[in-house]
């Protein structure tokens, strides 16, 4: 994994909460191995977001701005990524 993948990833999986780091840290590592530059650098700007924000989006309580519209974010409202420990 390259030095922008690694930092990508320490960011998605310290969230602050266990929850916010299942669905983004699960999201990251369901999907970077297939990211091109242009994915990348989305990732990178929807990771300075807040969490509350992104799991609103993710879970279609609230709207998805335009700047994040489109494939990731499809892929990202599926919420079939994210493994539950039992």
């Amino acid at each position: 994994m390259d030095e922008v993948l690694r930092a990508l990833r320490y960011r998605a999986w310290h969230r602050g909460t266990r929850e916010a780091d299942m669905m983004i840290g699960g999201f990251f590592d369901a999907y970077h191995n297939s990211w091109d530059a242009h994915e990348r650098a989305l990732f990178a700007a929807l990771l300075t977001e807040t969490d509350v924000d992104i799991m609103a989006w993710a879970i279609g309580t609230e709207p998805i701005p335009e700047r994040f519209q489109g494939p990731m974010m499809d892929a990202f409202r599926r919420l079939d990524f994210i493994k539950v420990a039992k």
